[in-house]
């Protein structure tokens, strides 16, 4: 079974910067799919950002020039810079491995003066 493990997640003010990890036993990260979620008070679960295989990036309208999927063999990131209070969320890394789709706990990013 793999488990997920967020960290990094806490209380920043506006226009400060964080840094999400997300790692597992047992799964080599630049092998495989792998994106961040989030889910803000009252709302959906939304995409942030995705990287496939091979590299290729995507990310939401809201968080482009500001966030960066990033990963190495044994974590995967998510670099968050000039965060704004609306990016206030649970954060979600994901990840597809042998088509099988596993999420992590969350880790609460709270963007607040």
């Amino acid at each position: 079974q793999v488990q997920l493990v967020e960290s990094g997640g806490g209380l920043v003010q506006p226009g400060g910067s964080l840094r999400l990890s997300c790692a597992a036993s047992g799964i080599i990260f630049s092998l495989i799919p792998v994106g961040w979620y989030r889910q803000a008070p009252g709302k959906g679960r939304e995409l942030v950002a995705t990287s496939t295989r091979g590299g290729t990036t995507t990310y939401a309208d809201s968080v482009k020039g500001r966030f960066t999927i990033s990963r190495d063999n044994t974590k995967m990131y998510l670099q968050m810079n000039s965060l704004k209070r609306e990016d206030t969320a649970v954060y979600y890394c994901n990840i597809v491995s042998a088509s099988v789709t596993y999420w992590g706990q969350g880790t609460q990013v709270t963007v607040s003066s």
